[in-house]
């Protein structure tokens, strides 16, 4: 069992090294992007499934209570709300639950951020779509072969592998990654 600990634990850190170097780039790109709708107060909307809501409930947090003191926060939210989704999911479809909180809450110039370690989640397939009718800008976190996300977003992340958890573990560090660099492309301190 320990070699298993010790060979699953270096798998993981070679992925991210490997994804971060092929996508250092476009991270970098992403996080300008994103600090420049900030400044101009957009809203992020966070969507996800399964473990992904988890992932989604978590970077919603960071940008709106920032770890660090000397850190801006700014509106996000994931659109994960129980009943809404329920009640959405009920009486329509659990297909629409993203794209119905969007079209309400959300305005042109906001950020929609979809994470699925398939990149083919119907309801984030949906939300995406009608982000982009809504004139959002939309970044997706993806596994494997992206899905529909890559022809969705535009900036996508895609950790080419098929194992979810290896997925979820780069999409945990590329989402701190992303929420820090934000705030330097902001002009804050790069402390981490």
């Amino acid at each position: 069992m320990r070699d298993a600990i010790v060979r699953k634990a270096k798998e993981s850190a070679a992925l991210k090294v490997a994804f971060f170097e092929e996508n250092a780039a476009a991270i970098e790109a992403c996080a300008r992007a994103l600090s420049v709708r900030l400044r101009e107060g957009a809203r992020i909307w966070v969507m996800g499934n399964g473990g992904s809501s988890c992932d989604a409930d978590h970077l919603a947090v960071e940008f709106t209570h920032p770890i660090l003191e000397k850190r801006r926060s700014f509106p996000a939210a994931s659109l994960l709300h129980g009943a809404s989704v329920t009640a959405i999911a009920n009486d329509r479809d659990f297909g629409c639950v993203f794209e119905d909180q969007l079209a309400v809450l959300a305005r042109s110039g906001d950020v929609a951020i979809g994470i699925s370690t398939s990149g083919a989640s119907a309801n984030v397939v949906r939300g995406f779509k009608r982000a982009r009718t809504l004139g959002l800008m939309t970044i997706g976190f993806a596994g494997r072969d992206g899905g529909q996300l890559p022809d969705l977003c535009d900036h996508c992340f895609v950790v080419k592998t098929w194992s979810i958890h290896r997925i979820q573990e780069v999409h945990l560090t590329l989402l701190h990654v992303l929420w820090d660099h934000v705030h330097v492309a902001l002009g804050e301190d790069d402390v981490l």
